[in-house]
Parts: C-alpha cells; sequence; structure tokens
C-alpha cells in the first residue's frame, strides 16, 4: 500500500473479547501473518488476557483508544459476541475503523456486530448457519455462501469458513497466486471424515441436535439482537 509516495504495509486487526470462538480468529490470523508486508493486530477493549470460550487465553496487542487506523478490520464471533451487541465502545470503534478501512470484514456471527454498528444496511452477509436470519434484523440480506463479498464487505460463514475467508481477502489483495501459495503453506486441504458440514448435510436428526444444544446461547442471542434493534 502506498501512501504520499511511501510504501506502508497493510495493517489488519481482529477484534478480541471474552467467549470469543478462538477458531474464527486463529484460522483467518494464520492465513494473515502470512500475507505479504502486512502487519496483524489484535485488538480488544483492555490489554488483559482474554479467555477464549473454549478456555484458551489470548493476549490483545492493542486497545480501541490505541488502535491506530486499520486497512482491514475484522471481528470473529462466538457466545461472546452478544453482548456486544449493545456494547457501545465496541460499536463507535466499529464505526470509527469503517469510515478508512479498505476491507470491514467478519467471520462467522460476528457479522452479527457489524449488522448492530450499522454497518450491514442493504448488504448481502455470511454468518453461521443457525443465526443467519438475525441479520434481516439489522437491514442486512443474509446470504447462505461460505464467504460472500459485498463491495468492501466480506463476511465468511462458520467457524472453519474463516480460512476460506481469509485465503479470499488474499487472492483479493495479492492474486491468486499469492493466496494458493499460502494454502499450499498451511497445506489447507480439508478432506472431513463426515459429510456433516451443513444441515442439509447432516439431516434433520444431528441439525435437531445441534440446535437442542444451543438452544440457550440462540435464546440469548435473539434477545441480544431485539435489544440491539430498540437502542440503535
Amino acid at each position: 500500500m502506498e501512501i504520499d509516495g511511501f510504501e506502508m504495509a497493510f495493517r489488519i486487526g481482529l477484534l478480541l473479547f471474552p467467549d470469543i470462538m478462538q477458531l474464527d480468529m486463529t484460522g483467518p490470523h494464520e492465513v494473515f501473518c502470512n500475507f505479504p508486508d502486512t502487519e496483524v493486530l489484535l485488538v480488544s477493549k483492555s490489554l488483559d488476557p482474554v479467555r477464549s470460550g473454549g478456555g484458551m487465553r489470548i493476549l490483545p496487542d492493542v486497545t480501541y483508544d490505541d488502535c491506530p487506523q486499520l486497512d482491514l478490520v475484522c471481528v470473529p464471533g462466538g457466545a461472546g459476541m452478544n453482548a456486544l451487541l449493545t456494547d457501545t465502545d465496541t460499536l463507535d470503534f466499529l464505526r470509527r475503523q469503517a469510515q478508512g478501512a479498505r476491507y470491514v470484514t467478519s467471520v462467522c456471527t460476528g457479522s452479527l456486530v457489524l449488522g448492530a454498528a450499522g454497518l450491514l444496511k442493504g448488504r448481502r452477509a455470511a454468518c453461521h448457519w443457525m443465526s443467519r436470519e438475525m441479520l434481516s434484523a439489522f437491514g442486512s440480506i443474509p446470504d447462505p455462501s461460505r464467504v460472500v463479498i459485498d463491495g468492501n464487505i466480506i463476511s465468511g460463514g462458520g467457524v472453519t469458513a474463516g480460512i476460506d475467508f481469509a485465503l479470499t481477502v488474499a487472492g483479493e489483495l495479492f492474486g491468486p497466486d499469492v493466496a494458493k501459495k499460502i494454502q499450499l503453506a498451511i497445506e489447507y486441504n480439508p478432506q472431513p471424515p463426515f459429510d456433516a458440514g451443513s444441515p442439509e448435510a447432516a439431516g434433520a436428526d444431528i441439525e435437531a441436535a445441534a440446535r437442542s444444544a444451543a438452544s440457550e446461547r440462540q435464546a440469548q442471542r435473539e434477545a441480544a439482537v431485539l435489544a440491539a434493534v430498540q437502542a440503535g
């Protein structure tokens, strides 16, 4: 990237928050760290360690207040994003960054946070299949694709789609050859032992079991979305 004749590193910021789905963040992070001439930052409210939903502790690099202008801002998902839907500090940070960012992005339910910030109105976006239709509450158009590009908004579907999303960004920025080299370097060659990665493939019984296991979280998320819309 060139600014006033000077070459500058492309700067990426990934949001961190308690109860984050760490793979939503760490999958893209691994790809982003292989980008040429790129700085990758983990951004959070404070520099305190953040505990993911699975218990992993992750250290932020920079706070909202100290974060420089990002070229790409990315919001991962996870159970903890429910609280972000009405978190003024987080929503204001995203709105500020979106004004100067080249790309505004998300993985999984992180797109709901972009929606709550008012950044997805009239835009198509991906989300985890179980929460996808909630995007409509924010004026967004739910899209079942694994990766969705709508202008400068790029969103990935659920969890593991974050790697596909990040490789898509690599192709957009640096061309397909660079993206392919990164894919080979990390040996991203998925061959799942079961064909159950979507409700359609998994079948009605497995889908029902997954929905039942997540029913409390989904009810809380629906309430959080409603509160965000009412506040918004």
